[in-house]
């Protein structure tokens, strides 16, 4: 783990963010002791966020099938 002082991680604030995203986490000393962590944060995918499907239908045929579903539910 990468370790920089407060001054050091002030000034090179970019550098800190880049070495804890490929570190896992950087750590920043003060002088009277303290010490900090800083890590990325993990960011869980959308469960709306899927792959899309390749069909080999067309747009007509698409709307055709949503019209006959509509009809079948009597929601014309």
């Amino acid at each position: 783990m990468k370790v920089y002082t407060f001054s050091e991680a002030r000034q090179k604030f970019s550098a800190v963010l880049d070495s804890a995203q490929l570190e896992g986490a950087v750590k920043i000393t003060r002088r009277d002791g303290r010490a900090f962590l800083i890590r990325p944060v993990q960011v869980s995918p959308s469960p709306l966020d899927v792959k899309g499907v390749k069909l080999t239908l067309s747009r007509e045929e698409i709307v055709s099938a949503v019209r006959e579903g509509r009809e079948r539910d009597g929601h014309s």
